[in-house]
């Protein structure tokens, strides 16, 4: 990647502290979709980043696995290091969701009769924490939970397989990524990435982008979700569903 200054260009969109720049823990593009939207998919997120969002679709929304790819491998190092952020701060009996388990059930305080939600068994243990000890250990053997169902690769995905792709998905998530492919591979390389996510989709699936750019390609018309954001975060989310 080019740098200018000591600081490397984001040539591919691939913005490092992109998430601190953003005045929200829980991704606004994601609230505008029923709950139950991912509870026991297989989802490809591509472009994760950072994998805020990655790792909120596999511990909050109830996934059966859940993919980041990105291009650049040190944004997927960060990736590996948020699941382990995110798993260090949950309650240790009530953190993992799971598709039988969906909706989390609420959890009463430690002191007093006030129930809490699931924020509070997600944000169990405080951020100073994990800054002071460092992060808990995860178990090598999971059964299919959070942090377990979640899993991130470095591969620039227009052009190349990941060995998840072998199995098809549910759901491709492609948020803010279509303008730089358009910037850095032109009309065709845009084409090949719709014709990627089409190939890996499986019939009946869904893809999610934000964004101005979409093609058909086999998918029915797009169903606009809403626009979120505020500033230059602001972009409209749209849904296509695979139809053949």
């Amino acid at each position: 990647m080019p740098v200018n200054g000591g600081q490397a260009i984001p040539v591919f969109g691939n913005y490092h502290g992109y998430y601190s720049k953003r005045p929200f823990t829980r991704d606004p593009r994601l609230a505008l979709l029923a709950t139950e939207f991912f509870v026991g998919k297989r989802v490809l997120d591509v472009g994760c980043n950072e994998g805020w969002v990655t790792c909120e679709i596999a511990q909050f929304r109830g996934a059966r696995q859940v993919i980041g790819v990105d291009i650049d491998d040190t944004l997927i190092r960060a990736a590996w290091r948020r699941r382990r952020t995110v798993w260090s701060l949950q309650s240790p009996e009530g953190g993992n969701i799971s598709e039988q388990s969906y909706p989390p059930p609420k959890r009463q305080r430690l002191h007093g009769d006030a129930s809490t939600t699931d924020n509070s068994v997600h944000n169990y243990f405080p951020a100073s924490c994990e800054h002071s000890y460092g992060p808990l250990p995860i178990p090598d053997r999971g059964c299919g939970d959070f942090p377990h169902n979640v899993t991130f690769r470095t591969a620039n995905w227009v052009m190349d397989n990941i060995p998840e792709d072998n199995n098809q998905y549910d759901i491709i998530l492609g948020f803010s990524i279509s303008k730089w492919i358009h910037l850095n591979n032109k009309d065709e390389g845009l084409k090949d990435f719709f014709h990627r996510v089409h190939q890996c989709l499986k019939t009946g699936g869904v893809f999610m982008v934000s964004g101005s750019y979409w093609k058909e390609l086999g998918f029915c018309h797009g169903q606009r979700l809403g626009i979120t954001g505020d500033g230059g975060f602001r972009r409209p989310v749209d849904l296509y569903f695979k139809q053949r």
